[in-house]
């Protein structure tokens, strides 16, 4: 019987480019093109970012929102925090919904959360026996971005979306890091030449960073490497991503993608 320590649903894997076909025909279910915000929901009662789409999300998937106890925060565009949102998953629960943030974000108070901040490249215990580390991101200072590890029972797993180029001291951090899942930024399609290179990943890019991720145990025959946080305007469509990916022996997450580790 497997031994199964992180269940994780994808609620969200876009960008910010969403489509108009999520206010209708698309409103009350996943669809692999139509993508909502980049969002993460784990083991039931953690997510990763909570943004425009997520109260819809949570309701497609049948999730319990009064599961939830802890949002682990990448950083504060509106595609991945919504504070509207935020204060809905807060009202009413008996403890205050924990957010964990950069140590350096600057925050509005909500009633009902509380803040607890991450010193990066610090591991933090959320809960016996599960860890937290945010380590930095290549994406607008100004939204305080991190990159977040977590460890559970000897797994591994990374998320990395809204990041570019990874930084220098991350990816020192990250040798022979040995990941379950690295879960990683594919906003740019199959091409070159687009301006946000510099703060968001294309398949380009991947295509460079993936075999040194290899060499220095960042990921190894075990690992699970999948691609989010996809701008469909600036990808063929899922299926033919799909092909790309599994070329570098990858995967494409699309919303309603449930996976364990």
């Amino acid at each position: 019987m497997k031994n199964t320590t992180f269940n994780i649903q994808f609620l969200g894997t876009c960008a910010c480019d969403f489509s108009p076909k999520l206010e209708n025909e698309f409103k009350d279910k996943f669809d692999n093109d139509a993508r909502r915000s980049s969002a993460v929901l784990l083991n039931g009662k953690y997510l990763i970012d909570s943004g425009v789409h997520i109260l819809d999300s949570l309701r497609i998937a049948g999730a319990d929102r009064e599961t939830i106890t802890d949002i682990f925060l990448t950083h504060i565009h509106d595609d991945h925090f919504d504070i509207l949102n935020v204060k809905e998953l807060a009202k009413g629960k008996k403890s205050p919904l924990r957010i964990w943030l950069r140590e350096d974000t600057r925050m509005p108070q909500i009633e009902n959360t509380e803040y607890i901040k991450m010193t990066p490249y610090t591991k933090y215990e959320v809960e016996k026996g599960l860890f937290i580390t945010g380590v930095n991101a290549n994406h607008d200072e100004a939204a305080f971005p991190q990159h977040l590890i977590i460890e559970k029972d000897g797994k591994k797993m990374f998320y990395g979306c809204d990041g570019g180029w990874m930084l220098t001291k991350t990816y020192d951090f990250l040798k022979n890091a040995d990941l379950d899942l690295m879960v990683l930024d594919c906003t740019i399609g199959d091409y070159v030449g687009d301006y946000r290179i510099f703060e968001h990943n294309s398949i380009s890019t991947l295509r460079l960073m993936l075999p040194t991720f290899k060499n220095e145990n960042i990921i190894t025959e075990k690992t699970k490497v999948i691609f989010s946080h996809i701008a469909p305007s600036l990808h063929k469509p899922h299926n033919e991503l799909v092909d790309i990916a599994r070329e570098l022996s990858c995967e494409v997450a699309y919303d309603g993608k449930i996976m364990e580790i």
